[in-house]
Order: C-alpha cells, then structure tokens, then sequence
C-alpha cells in the first residue's frame, strides 16, 4: 500500500476530521474512499438506474409531445 502526503490547511483538516469520525472512519480510509468516489470513471449505478424513467423527456422516442422546437441560429466566429 502506498502513502501520500497531503498539505491541508486548519479548516480543511477540521472538515476531514469531523467527517472521518461523523462516518466512524480513520481519516486515511474517509480520504480514500472520497477519492474512489470522485475519481471513477463510472456512472454510480443509482444514476444508470435513471436511464429511461423520464417519460416526458423530449427527445425520447414515441414521445407525445408533438415536434421538438427548431435550433436556435448560431453566430459565427
């Protein structure tokens, strides 16, 4: 297992210790496990589970809500 050294200034190792404890974590496991959380290159999976569950969402297929509006013009550069 590695080890890193972080700087951190006083309000910032006060909210790492408040909410390493708040979670009942060491302050290196509640550090790891926000930067598995923020550093995935995944959708979390109670995010996929959205996919299709907006039945008036417009550019959905078989939408009822008639034509979708034209584009806007763009400028040019």
């Amino acid at each position: 297992m590695s080890q890193i050294t972080l700087y951190l200034d006083d309000a910032t190792q006060a909210l790492v210790e408040q909410a390493a404890k708040a979670h009942g974590l060491s302050k290196s496991r509640w550090v790891a496990d926000i930067i598995r959380k923020y550093a995935a290159h995944e959708w979390p999976q109670d995010c996929l589970e959205l996919a299709g569950r907006f039945t008036d969402f417009p550019l959905q297929e078989g939408n009822s809500t008639g034509d979708l509006a034209s584009d806007l013009p763009r400028l040019g550069f």
